[in-house]
């Protein structure tokens, strides 16, 4: 019995470690064609030359698609980014405008819903 237990304990380890990687390329296949669906189109933004605003509209975009993700309610308004922004004074309210018209657009397209 003790020979059975030495040889097959390993081999059912290398089995157990060759798996791992085939399931994992198994979930990649099913969420690549998903990818596209994720992607929300940003407008060009050139007319704006603010860097800012442009990073508040890509935050606003990403923090839909986080909402999603964590099946937290879709609202513009409970996001950390929008409550406190990371920029000061009177660029806040520029950051905000930014920031919901990125998050609108992600729900729109259905990276919210």
């Amino acid at each position: 019995m003790s020979k059975i237990t030495r040889i097959a304990t390993p081999l059912m380890a290398v089995a157990m470690m060759t798996s791992v990687p085939f399931l994992a390329l198994a979930q990649n296949s099913l969420t690549g064609s998903d990818n596209k669906a994720n992607t929300v189109a940003v407008p060009d933004m050139r007319a704006q030359a603010d860097g800012p605003q442009k990073q508040a509209y890509q935050d606003g975009v990403e923090a839909a698609k986080l909402d999603r993700l964590a099946k937290r309610p879709i609202s513009y308004k409970t996001s950390h980014l929008y409550l406190h922004p990371p920029v000061k004074g009177d660029a806040r309210d520029a950051y905000r405008t930014s920031f919901q018209a990125g998050y609108e657009a992600a729900v729109a397209q259905g990276a919210a819903s």
